[in-house]
């Protein structure tokens, strides 16, 4: 027991605790904050992809600074001021965003959540799920080639900018409308953003995988090219053959049926049942109260 006390005094009674005033909080909050939405703009955009190969560069340098390198080392010196200009032209189009998006978005409701008892959260209804379906294979059975991606994640602004922007409530006859042949919005891709379309005559970049079918043209490679850089679910109908095919993650899944294609999107849709916090059903509730009583 003697010998415990003695390492008591010895040791824990020189510790000192350091002391945390109202600044002190208030700095630990907006650094939590900042992370959190430096975390959901890294999970939105294709930065994630980016910061891995950042990662392996960082790992790289520093072996070379472990094993002292000393060649290697003079070069990262004197490059380096370039390196951090580089990467800011790198992610210049998710800056830009997430500055365009910072006097919009309000963050105190991104934090903590404002609805209260179970809420059903889905990509879009069942009844966009519904009208794509009918749309592809109306259009297939007449040879109608379309092109369509539905955003999931990864948001698709940079190629949105290169089409026309609709922002329209997705329908079957307005689908079928974009690409009927001889039509202005026919050419290109339609980009899918929940419920609504929000831009045609998209351009994408085409897939250089050379195992797919020569017998495939610009649009399945575009299909697959978009797949290929975001987590895009991109639907597309054959000008030729009328078939309808599918691509997710560089995978093409050609010639499905009505009912295979419904089972896919039901999957993207993602929809989750949520149970929010009951505390602001508290303050609506006496905000309630406070206005009947004016009354």
């Amino acid at each position: 027991m003697n010998s415990v006390n003695q390492f008591l005094e010895k040791y824990v009674s020189k510790i000192s605790l350091p002391s945390i005033g109202i600044i002190d909080i208030i700095e630990i909050l907006i650094i939590s904050v900042f992370i959190y939405q430096f975390m959901i703009w890294i999970k939105q955009t294709r930065a994630y992809t980016l910061l891995k190969g950042i990662m392996v560069v960082l790992c790289f340098v520093i072996v070379i600074y472990i094993f002292h390198m000393n060649t290697l080392i003079w070069i990262i010196n004197n490059v380096a001021t370039v390196m951090l200009t580089a990467l800011v032209i790198i992610f210049q189009p998710e800056l830009r965003k997430i500055l365009e998006q910072l006097g919009q978005k309000n963050i105190i409701a991104s934090v903590i959540p404002f609805e209260s008892g179970k809420e059903v959260q889905a990509r879009f209804t069942d009844k966009t799920i519904n009208e794509i379906v009918k749309a592809c294979f109306d259009m297939g059975e007449v040879k109608t080639g379309a092109l369509i991606v539905i955003e999931q994640e990864v948001v698709l602004t940079e190629y949105e900018r290169t089409g026309i922007l609709l922002d329209s409530l997705i329908t079957s006859q307005l689908l079928i409308n974009i690409f009927e042949h001889n039509t202005p919005l026919h050419d290109g891709a339609v980009i899918v953003r929940g419920n609504r379309i929000v831009a045609a005559t998209c351009y994408l970049p085409l897939s250089d995988n050379m195992e797919l079918s020569k017998q495939l043209g610009t649009r399945h490679r575009a299909g697959v090219g978009i797949s290929e850089v975001s987590d895009s679910f991109t639907i597309i109908v054959s000008e030729e053959t009328g078939e309808v095919s599918t691509a997710m993650n560089g995978v093409l899944k050609r010639n499905i049926t009505s009912a295979q294609l419904k089972e896919q999107l039901l999957h993207v849709q993602n929809k989750t049942v949520i149970n929010n916090s009951k505390l602001i059903s508290l303050w609506k509730g006496r905000g309630k109260y406070e206005k009947k009583s004016d009354h």
